[in-house]
C-alpha cells in the first residue's frame, strides 16, 4: 500500500525553498517530514490495525498543515492562533531551534490533529463497536512509537545542525533526552484523544465550538510556555483577550 505522494512532494518543495532563504519554519516541517515518512513506512510494513485508515488520517492531518500556513502567508491574522504564535517564533532569533521545533509540534499535534481526527471519527463514530473504537484507538497510540523511533533522527539531522549544544547534551545525557521529547509528544497525543472523545460525544455545534476554542487556547499556553514567557514573542492580536 502506497501513500499519496503529494504530501511528501508538498514538503519537500517548502523544506528546499525554506532552507534557500534560512527561513526557520523549516525546523518543524523537517521534522514532520521525518515522522510522516515513518509513519508511511509502518503503514506499508502493515504495522497497523487499519492501515487504510491511518493513511487517511496522515494525509487530511497534513492538509490541515497546509491550509494553515496558506493563511499565515496572505493574511497571519486569518490562520489559527496557535500557528501565528509558531510562526511569528520561527523569525524570532532570539527563540531556539528547538523552542521553535516544539512550537510547531504542539501546534499541528494539539489543536491540528484533534480537528483531524473528529472530521474522520464524526462519521463513523456511533456505528463504531467498543472494539472497533479500541481498535482506533490503538492504530493512534502505535503512531506514537513510530514517532519514538524517529526523534533520535530529528535531534541528529534537524537539532544539531541548528543548535549545537543538542550535540553535548546528546553525549551527557546519552538516549535520555529523546524519551524525554518522544514521552512530552506521546502525553500530548493521549491529550488529543481525550478531546477527540469528549468532542464527539457533543451535539450542539455551540458546544463543540466552545470546547474548541478552550483546546486552541491550552495549546496557545502550552506554546507560551515553550518560549518561556519570552515578552517579545509577537502574540496573535487578540489572544489576551481569550486568556
Amino acid at each position: 500500500m502506497k501513500s499519496d505522494t503529494r504530501v511528501i512532494s508538498q514538503m519537500q518543495l517548502l523544506i528546499q525553498q525554506w532552507e534557500q532563504t534560512a527561513d526557520d519554519k523549516v525546523l518543524f516541517l523537517r521534522c514532520y517530514l521525518m515522522m510522516t515518512n515513518n509513519v508511511i513506512t509502518a503503514i506499508n510494513q502493515q504495522e497497523f490495525n487499519d492501515p487504510t485508515w491511518v493513511n487517511e488520517v496522515l494525509d487530511h492531518f497534513a492538509d490541515y498543515y497546509f491550509v494553515a500556513l496558506q493563511k499565515y502567508e496572505r493574511d497571519p491574522a486569518s490562520a489559527p492562533k496557535v500557528w501565528q504564535l509558531a510562526h511569528n517564533a520561527a523569525r524570532d532569533p532570539k527563540i531556539t531551534p528547538l523552542q521553535k521545533m516544539l512550537m510547531g509540534i504542539n501546534a499541528h499535534v494539539s489543536y491540528d490533529l484533534v480537528l483531524n481526527l473528529v472530521d474522520l471519527l464524526r462519521p463513523e463514530w456511533n456505528n463504531l463497536s467498543e472494539e472497533q473504537r479500541t481498535s482506533r484507538y490503538a492504530d493512534h497510540c502505535r503512531i506514537n512509537e513510530v514517532i519514538g523511533r524517529t526523534v533520535d533522527t530529528v535531534q541528529d539531522q534537524v537539532l544539531e545542525p541548528a543548535m549545537p549544544i543538542m550535540d553535548i547534551i546528546d553525549k551527557l545525557l546519552g538516549h535520555i533526552d529523546e524519551l524525554l521529547l518522544s514521552r512530552l509528544i506521546a502525553h500530548w497525543r493521549d491529550t488529543v484523544w481525550h478531546n477527540v472523545s469528549r468532542l464527539l460525544e457533543l451535539s450542539g455545534t455551540q458546544e463543540q465550538a466552545q470546547l474548541i476554542l478552550q483546546i486552541e487556547q491550552a495549546a496557545l499556553r502550552t506554546n507560551e510556555i515553550i518560549c518561556l514567557g519570552d515578552d517579545d514573542v509577537s502574540l496573535p492580536r487578540g489572544l489576551e483577550t481569550n486568556q
